[in-house]
């Protein structure tokens, strides 16, 4: 099978044959202006905004951006403030610091045995029998030298009756438990005088830490009380089209109890980021710019200052008053709109775009010469294999797809010897080929499947002006069937 002007289609038997690229940018067709622009952004981390109709990969080109950058290195999370419960603390760890945070064991005291401890402490712990001073395993309740229970409360003397020790143990009568920690304190060479702690260590030892190892363990259980909100390990490309205001910048969670200290949700447990703040270090895409309207506003100042701070949007809730500052945000912005909406996008928010960025219009169209053939077999093969549910097309289907790019590049754009670039609706034609090659139960997308795919696939318009003579016709039909249904004494026509 021979496409005009080219022999590529000769090659291949089936789009399985094609080559797709592993760099995302490079499976963007038709766009070489806007690629290189790109490309700029990834290594300058400019700012974009994409210019054109519906279904030409605006979206596409955002998430190529993003899959270009280096991961993302930081991780941020929100910590339990004890003294200020409503001003959660914020922390923003490298990857490195959480290596060495993982890895590292927080000092913590020294391990000996029973006999190493003073005996007043053995004793507590459960280790030394009060008695006879024997040492035993704590879980030995009866001392194995004299029969004294050792965590008795009740003097019995020495074993002064056989069934003691069952009586005691069975019914705890005068009886209590070993206790986990023991604390003391001891003079140090200084003069100044400092607590020591002892606690079970298992396997019949006992640790013991002095004051910085108890600071240590204390600072290891407040990080316990923290909640992150933007993972280290996350795709670098947030879409926020169409969000809404805590979808955007965040929010804190109302609670009924508010933050009571038993039945209520810490503060921090409740900040929820906004998607400028999931973007961090990647790429924030909003498609339909425009639609945004005041909230552009807010975009431009998370630009600005590369942070931004989460409150509890809801004026009426306990989330309101609390706030957690500088929140980092250091994103690409990446915008797109429509031609006819240009002028409803912010003029600051356009010129920060421009300060740092690039304005790109994207193309429509591409020439029809043979590498550009190539390039439109790539994005079938391309559609294919993202859908994964449909066979691939036979080099007759590829031309097929390939004669009605040209079509409607004369039919939308009026160019001759052109290919379209609107390839969210060629995709769709793709799809449903597939769909009745599936139908057929053919191992593969013929020719005749993408014929028929472009019959079914036509706008509604083509089909009511099909079938009507015009639009006008078939609404006034649909009016006149609905106001007799209403009318039923009148009849129907």
């Amino acid at each position: 099978m021979t496409s005009p002007g080219g022999t590529y289609l000769d090659d291949i038997e089936t789009t399985e044959d094609v080559e797709i690229p592993r760099n995302p940018i490079e499976r963007i067709i038709g766009q070489g202006h806007a690629i290189n622009k790109v490309t700029s952004a990834v290594k300058q981390r400019r700012n974009l905004l994409l210019v054109g109709p519906p279904g030409i990969g605006k979206s596409m080109i955002a998430q190529a951006l993003a899959l270009n950058l280096p991961k993302p290195t930081e991780e941020v999370r929100v910590v339990h403030n004890p003294h200020n419960p409503e001003r959660p603390i914020l922390e923003t760890i490298k990857g490195e610091e959480m290596e060495k945070e993982h890895k590292s064991q927080y000092i913590s005291g020294f391990v000996v045995s029973a006999k190493e401890v003073p005996s007043f402490v053995a004793e507590q712990l459960g280790f030394r029998c009060k008695t006879c001073g024997e040492i035993s395993d704590v879980s030995e309740t009866i001392c194995p030298k004299c029969g004294t229970n050792k965590y008795s409360k009740i003097s019995w003397g020495r074993r002064n009756t056989p069934f003691g020790d069952i009586i005691t143990e069975v019914f705890e009568i005068g009886t209590k438990r070993p206790e986990r920690e023991v604390r003391t304190t001891r003079i140090g060479s200084d003069g100044k005088e400092t607590i020591i702690v002892y606690q079970h260590a298992g396997d019949g030892k006992i640790r013991v830490m002095d004051q910085s190892a108890i600071e240590n363990i204390k600072q290891k259980d407040c990080k316990t009380q923290m909640k992150i909100i933007v993972p280290l390990d996350r795709f670098p490309f947030v879409q926020a089209t169409g969000a809404s205001e805590t979808e955007l910048l965040g929010d804190v969670r109302h609670d009924p109890y508010g933050s009571h200290p038993e039945i209520g949700t810490p503060a921090y447990q409740r900040v929820v980021p906004g998607a400028v703040h999931e973007a961090h270090e990647g790429v924030l895409f909003i498609d339909e710019l425009p639609q945004m309207e005041y909230l552009q506003t807010y975009i431009l100042t998370a630009m600005q200052e590369k942070k931004f701070a989460i409150i509890g949007r809801n004026p009426h809730s306990a989330g309101a008053s609390v706030k957690v500052d500088n929140v980092p945000c250091d994103f690409i912005f990446v915008g797109a709109c429509n031609i006819g909406d240009i002028a409803r996008i912010l003029p600051p928010l356009r010129s920060r775009i421009l300060g740092n960025g690039y304005e790109i219009l994207l193309e429509t169209l591409m020439e029809d010469n043979e590498e550009n053939r190539k390039k439109l077999t790539q994005f079938i093969a391309q559609e294919i294999e993202s859908d994964g549910r449909i066979p691939h097309a036979s080099a007759g289907a590829a031309l097929e797809i390939i004669n009605e790019s040209r079509k409607r590049a004369f039919e939308l754009d009026g160019k001759r010897n052109m290919l379209t670039l609107r390839l969210r609706d060629l995709g769709g034609l793709i799809r449903l080929a597939g769909d009745l090659a599936i139908l057929d139960e053919s191992d593969v997308i013929e020719a005749e499947h993408v014929k028929r795919s472009v019959k079914e696939s036509t706008p509604i318009e083509h089909q009511i002006q099909e079938r009507y003579g015009s639009m006008w016709l078939g609404a006034e039909k649909d009016r006149n069937i609905s106001f007799r249904r209403d009318r039923p004494d009148e009849g129907y026509i």
